[in-house]
């Protein structure tokens, strides 16, 4: 298979694999890929995943992969709160929850950090679409209680004054109903505690 024809086959994708493209062409050699990425048409996140080098990236196109390179993943943590204007946009590469073992990968693309959650906190994120593409990404709630629970830290107001938080976003886009939801399925009293604690720091108690 011809470069273009790749191309022109895999125009949908954000991130493909040599899964991908065996699925095209069954007979595909695999050292393809290098020459490829020696002229410089594609690009190496980490192995097995690829994209053109004609790609323009975005938080939208990072988000993807994130996903797609260490599945099952959602965005969530800091780069979640930023997402939503609840803290400054200042978050050093993709950070995203997994049920998968805690890794960062350092990438050509940007860095990619994952922390793991139990299989029964994999929950509360929503799929955000962007053209024909999406990604997974924690809803608000949910963000800023996986960063409680593993930053257990973080319980007074000068912790929290360090986080800083955008006190009026908080107020506007937190629904105290769905954290009270989500915090019993984590069933963690101090959790619970610290949470009810930011509320009161926030004014949103």
């Amino acid at each position: 298979m011809r470069y273009i024809e790749l191309k022109e086959k895999l125009k949908d994708f954000t991130v493909f694999s040599l899964s991908d493209i065996r699925r095209i062409d069954r007979d595909f050699y695999r050292r393809r890929l290098t020459e490829w990425q020696d002229k410089g048409y594609i690009r190496k996140i980490i192995r097995p995943y690829y994209l053109f080098s004609d790609l323009k990236l975005s938080e939208n196109t990072l988000f993807e992969t994130a996903n797609r390179i260490y599945d099952p993943s959602y965005i969530s943590f800091e780069s979640a709160l930023a997402y939503y204007g609840l803290i400054p946009e200042s978050v050093y590469g993709v950070i995203s929850a997994t049920t998968r073992r805690t890794h960062v990968f350092k990438t050509k693309i940007g860095e990619f950090e994952y922390r793991t959650v139990a299989p029964v906190l994999f929950f509360g994120y929503n799929i955000v679409r962007y053209g024909e593409k999406c990604f997974k990404i924690a809803v608000p709630e949910k963000a800023i209680l996986d960063y409680l629970y593993l930053n257990a830290s973080i319980k007074n107001d000068n912790d929290f004054t360090e986080l800083r938080i955008n006190k009026g976003v908080f107020s506007e886009i937190i629904n105290k109903n769905r954290v009270n939801i989500f915090l019993r399925k984590f069933r963690q009293k101090t959790l619970k505690k610290r949470m009810s604690a930011l509320m009161e720091f926030i004014g949103h108690a």
